[in-house]
């Protein structure tokens, strides 16, 4: 398994236990793909510095994991196709 650092922002509109079931289920792919969360680092909202889809905020969140590949494939299609989150990126972490 390699380690990964994601940062992914969530819309700033949903209410708190939305936003809580969205970031936990994105979390559970992951873990139930045989991948383990090992930091979970939540910004807040913060404001964009342009506008997304008529959006001016987002709630930021950043995790670092250990994943097979097929896990990560899998993150990033539900990532993509999951109308809640505005904006993600997947940054492989150094070996070293």
């Amino acid at each position: 398994m390699r380690k990964y650092e994601v940062m992914y922002i969530v819309n700033a509109s949903l209410e708190d236990a939305k936003r809580q079931e969205v970031i936990e289920s994105m979390h559970g792919i992951i873990t139930n793909g045989g991948g383990k969360i090992v930091n979970v680092d939540e910004w807040g909202v913060k404001e964009f510095a342009y506008r997304i889809e008529d959006m001016t905020k987002g709630y930021y969140m950043v995790v670092t994991f250990e994943a097979d590949n097929e896990t990560v494939k899998e993150f990033e299609r539900l990532m993509r196709i999951n109308a809640n989150i505005v904006r993600f990126m997947i940054v492989k972490q150094d070996e070293n």
